[in-house]
């Protein structure tokens, strides 16, 4: 049977209300805000904190606070904050932060000296763990191990290589897109999904890389968000190409405006019109696709 003071530490534990305030902390080298519980700190937003994270303790900065906690996360789910940051504190920072600026100096130079077909991104050095990340992009394959030799032979500690997608690695460096906002990916958006050309496509929108392309140089994930509604619009416009006829003659469909539901017409005496899509009869049809 469960002794008396292991039932008093269960019933503490679950009748412990849930904090009803969250605070947002940005931890180094993460590309979105994390929820902790602030505890009984007083945490202003600019508050440099020691939080335990998943890797250990980290350093962070207080990026939001006063966020109702909706999900009702009790003190033994919501990641905690250890203390303010203090000056032993700051100062192990600053000692990290020289050791990834020099680790990343010597990678760069190994790189170049080998001649690797990578690119060097970011360095990170988990204190807890005695190791330095390396993240890097590339095309294909890499065989690293000389530097990875080299690394560990100078640096005298753990050494571990990750290859990340240019995806992650524009969300991670972050920026802003053409439409002059915040990059999607460093805001709201938790997980990538497919892109294809055929989004781009069904939009009527111009095929042409720099314009349908994100900083990353893939395609840029806006494309997706109205996808749905663009092929739904699209269905009742004739094709590309097709014979239509107009209150002012038969003509060839040149473009279609899906969001304005209208056509653009070529007639046979070569002028060219707009009509309402409800105002055309569809003569032919083609098999190519809207446009």
């Amino acid at each position: 049977m469960q002794s008396n003071s292991a039932q008093k530490a269960s019933c503490t534990i679950k009748d412990t209300p849930p904090p009803r305030f969250l605070i947002g902390i940005r931890i180094k080298g993460h590309d979105k805000s994390e929820l902790f519980d602030p505890s009984n700190l007083k945490l202003p937003v600019g508050t440099k904190v020691v939080v335990q994270a998943e890797k250990g303790t980290s350093m962070g900065m207080v990026a939001s606070n006063k966020i109702p906690n909706f999900k009702h996360l009790n003190k033994s789910h919501a990641l905690k904050v250890l203390r303010i940051a203090n000056d032993n504190d700051l100062q192990a920072e600053n000692r990290r932060e020289g050791l990834e600026t020099r680790a990343k100096n010597l990678c760069l130079s190994k790189i170049a000296e080998f001649k690797l077909p990578m690119n060097l991104s970011r360095v990170q050095h988990v204190v807890e763990a005695n190791k330095t990340i390396f993240f890097f992009t590339a095309e294909g394959r890499v065989d690293f191990r000389q530097l990875i030799k080299e690394l560990a032979s100078n640096l005298r500690h753990r050494i571990e290589m990750k290859q990340v997608g240019v995806r992650d690695e524009a969300r991670v460096i972050s920026g802003y897109g053409v439409c002059g906002e915040s990059l999607c990916c460093s805001t709201f958006l938790k997980e990538f999904t497919p892109v294809t050309i055929r989004m781009a496509k069904d939009q009527g929108l111009a095929l042409n890389p720099s314009k349908i392309s994100g900083v990353c140089g893939r395609l840029m994930c806006c494309l997706q968000y109205e996808h749905e509604n663009y092929k739904t619009m699209a269905k009742g416009l004739p094709k590309h190409n097709s014979r239509v006829e107009t209150e002012d003659g038969p003509g060839k469909v040149l473009k279609n405006d899906i969001l304005q539901q209208k056509v653009i017409v070529r007639l046979d005496d070569e002028s060219i019109m707009t009509y309402p899509v409800n105002e055309l009869k569809i003569l032919t049809k083609n098999q190519g696709s809207p446009s």
